[in-house]
This record gives structure tokens, sequence and C-alpha cells, in this order.
């Protein structure tokens, strides 16, 4: 196992270097290296936002609840394409027009205060850093369990090729990347499951039931409510997503984006309920992310079972690096932009300072941090999501009479009860669902807020309003922050 585990490690992550790295699209502004020119097309980029979305909470966590808790886990998939349908419906084009590359520049834009945008900046690092964590995590368990090696060169090998390929050539290798290991992961997973299945139900295998359990899967109605609206309302406000649609080369470009990736997204929705219907009845007692790799050396033992293992470590660690690249490159363009906005001469300096930054500080926090799951670190982070960016966004689109300190005080309301109660959860403690508290908190309060500072309303939101809302070629060009500010460079 451990060979053909390290060949299909290996190969993935060389040819994730190799694509990303070897001549890169050269950009002539800091905006284009940000969003790769915003010329990614709708299944290019709707494959990209799928790699995102199918980390090691969809690969490998859900699929250990399943085999768990059974059938109410699968509902967890269902938040997240009910969570492409809110955006599709209420903010894709809109946002689009706006011109801007990161949440907060939007949010800069459209309420006009830079504190916000420095603010809202430390909620898109905080996001990040729990997927990166998730990720790093995910990869340290599976590298120590096929290979033997210590789980920190699992976090190394991971960071390290995602930095090197932002590094690289900004948001285009990262597109480059994701969009081909999405289809490494649906053939490997898809491929190495239906073979599984196959094995077992021509019989071959005598079946056998769970034992035990594991996990933190909730089975209740709350639980099963907290993941819905955590993903529905969460999927609008996830840094790594909203890049995409600035990605896009329009309004229209950006909406069948996200068509596209719905449309992947659900053939690989097979994936966590193949394996989990298989690790609950051939694999009795198995662990969290560990399931998964597990089933090909228990069901088809020897050589046959080693191969397919290999193959599933390709397919995990193409999970892991995918949603990583993703993620850096969106919070680090989050972080350049408001560091860039203190200094007369921002550029792809800065976010190469930023990406490093952030690189490093998710690695200490996966190195101190207690394990706690794909899946758990994953849904704080849309519920986080859910209870601040998802307000701004349908309100700063929406109504014009939002203002900078109601955003401030409904991020600080609905995100900080949310991540009070997520906190609580981790320790055992259920009082309440978090994103059903959160979510209404924040908007509440954006509103009341923003209505007890009419004066704080900026100028020019009727233009603002039109910019977002009218049809393309009336909007107007679009926004291009650092080719003003200077320092044209490329990568």
């Amino acid at each position: 196992m451990t060979v053909a585990a390290l060949a299909g490690i290996a190969v993935v992550l060389v040819l994730a270097v190799i694509m990303g790295t070897v001549r890169p699209r050269r950009y002539t502004s800091v905006a284009e290296f940000y969003v790769a020119a915003r010329a990614v097309r709708p299944w290019r980029n709707g494959a990209a936002i799928g790699a995102e979305f199918t980390g090691a909470a969809v690969c490998l966590g859900l699929a250990g609840l399943i085999a768990t808790h059974g059938a109410p886990m699968l509902w967890y998939p269902v938040g997240a394409a009910a969570g492409f349908v809110v955006v599709l419906a209420l903010v894709v084009a809109p946002l689009r027009r706006s011109g801007t590359f990161t949440l907060p520049d939007f949010a800069e834009w459209r309420l006009g205060s830079a504190r916000l945008r420095r603010f809202t900046t430390c909620w898109v690092l905080g996001i990040g850093l729990l997927f990166l964590v998730a990720q790093f995590q995910a990869a340290g368990i599976v590298t120590r369990m096929l290979t033997g090696l210590p789980p920190w060169a699992g976090w190394a090998a991971v960071a390290g090729t995602a930095a090197c390929v932002t590094l690289a050539g900004g948001m285009g290798s990262v597109t480059s990347v994701q969009a081909s290991q999405f289809w490494v992961k649906l053939v490997a997973f898809l491929g190495v499951g239906l073979a599984l299945w196959c094995t077992w139900h021509c019989g071959q295998l005598p079946a056998e039931g769970l034992s035990g359990g594991y996990g933190s899967g909730d089975q209740s109605l709350a639980g099963v409510l907290t993941v819905l609206l955590a993903c529905a309302l969460g999927t609008m406000g996830l840094p790594q997503v909203v890049v995409r649609v600035y990605a896009a080369p329009d309004g229209r470009g950006a909406r069948r984006s996200i068509v596209a990736a719905q449309v992947l997204l659900g053939v690989f929705a097979v994936v966590p309920p193949l394996y989990g219907i298989l690790g609950n009845v051939h694999f009795p007692g198995a662990g969290g992310e560990e399931v998964v790799l597990l089933l090909p050396s228990r069901m088809l033992p020897g050589v046959v079972g080693n191969m397919l293992t290999g193959v599933l470590s390709a397919g995990a660690f193409a999970a892991f690096l995918a949603t990583s690249c993703g993620v850096l490159g969106a919070v680090s363009g989050a972080v350049s932009g408001a560091v860039s906005a203190c200094v007369a001469r921002p550029g792809v300096r800065s976010f190469r300072t930023s990406l490093a930054g952030v690189t490093v500080g998710a690695l200490v926090l996966t190195a101190t941090s207690v394990p706690v799951g794909s899946v758990e670190l994953v849904l704080a982070a849309f519920s986080l999501s859910a209870a601040t960016f998802c307000p701004l966004l349908v309100l700063g689109i929406w109504w014009r009479r939002l203002t900078a300190p109601g955003a401030v005080a409904g991020f600080a309301a609905g995100g900080g009860l949310t991540a009070v109660l997520v906190g609580l959860e981790w320790v055992g403690v259920k009082p309440f669902v978090p994103p059903a508290v959160g979510v209404p908190l924040a908007f509440a309060v954006m509103v009341m807020i923003s209505l007890l500072t009419p004066g704080r309303i900026p100028a020019g939101v009727a233009a603002m309003m039109a910019r977002m809302h009218l049809p393309e070629p009336a909007a107007g060009p679009l926004i291009d922050r650092s080719s003003r500010e200077g320092d044209r460079s490329s990568s």
C-alpha cells in the first residue's frame, strides 16, 4: 500500500507543479493577476468551482458520516446545491457588474469605507484559515495512514505545492490546476467506487453490519437544519467561490459558470453516498476521513486493493490541493488588497507576501490545534460566511440604505454569536442552531443600525445600484483599482 499510495500522491503533486508553474500566463496588471484577466470560460470556471467544493470534507469526511449515521447525512450535499441556486438568483450578475474582485473590495466600493474593507478582510482570513486547516489536517491523516510518514509531511506537501502554483501565475495557474484536478478526483473516486460496488454487488464478499459508531454528525432535525442553512446561505460569502464570479468575462459568463458548477457537482454527488454505503456494510468501526481509503484493501486484499488505494490517494491529494489553491489565492488577494491600501504602490509583490503569511499561519494553526474533523471545520466556515457576508451581499446589492456602521454591527453581532455557538458545539454543548440564530440577527442589526445612521449612506449610491442592476452594456467599464494605483507587473 505504501508504494502505490506514494506514487499516486507524487504524481498529483508533480503534475500540479508542472501545470501551474511552467510558462504561466503573463498579465499586464495586478487585477488581471488576481482574477485571471477575467477571461475564464464558463465550463472551465465551473470545473474550478467544483474542485474547490469537493475538498476533504466532501471526498472523505462526508462518506464517513454517511457510513456511521446513514440516510440523515445525505442531506449534507443538498445544502451546497441550494446555495448555488441562491447565489445564482441574488448575487452573481450584480456582483460581477460591480467590477470589484474581492469581498472586501466590494464592501469598500459599495459603502465607501476603507476601515470596513480591513474589517471584512479579517473575516475573509478567518473563514479561509478554517478551510485550509481542514485540508492540511486531512492530508496529514492520509499521509500517516497510507505511507507511515509523519502528518507534517502531508501538510507541507499540500501547502508547498499550493503556494508554488498560486505564486507562479495567480488565478490563471490556480484555475488550470483546479479544472484538471476536478476530473482527476471524479475519475479516481467514482471509478474506484464503482469497482468496489460491483465487487460487493456480485456477492464476492459477505456483508457485515455496522458495530459501534464514530464521527460527530448530527442526525437530529436541528443538525440537518444547521447544515442546510449554513451551506445554502454561506456559499455566497466564500472567498474562493466569489472570486470565480469576478474571473468570468461578464455577468452572463458568471451565471453560466455557476450553472456549470451545479451540473458537475451533481455528478460528483454520487461519490459520498457510494462510499458511505460501502463503509457501512463492509467496514464497521472505521473512523472519519479514513473509511474511504481503507475500503479497497478491506474488500480486495492484495495487489488489486493496493493499486486502488493508490488511485484513491491521488484523488484525495487532488482534493486537498485544489481547495487549498483556491482558498490561498482568494484569501491572499483580499489580504493583499487591504495591506496595499495603506501603501503607495500595491502590486503582485504584496500578493506574494500575503500568500506566504497566510500559508504559514494555516500551517501553525494546523500544528497547534486539536484535530476537529474536516466536516466540522468546513461547516464552521459556512456558518460564519452565512452570518456575515450573506447579509452584506444581499443588502448591499438590493437595499440602497445600507451603511458602513450597519454592516460592521451586523458582522459583529451575527458573526460573533455564530462563532460562540460553533465553539460550544465543538465542546459538546448544542443549545442552538448557529446559522438559524446568527443569520437573522445579522440581517436585523444591519438594517436597524443602517436606519439609525442615514447620514452614512454613501454618495453616489444610485449610480452604484444602477451599475449592478442595469444590463451589461449600460453598466459601463469595469473597475480596476490596482491599475489606477500603479505597479503594473507581470508574473
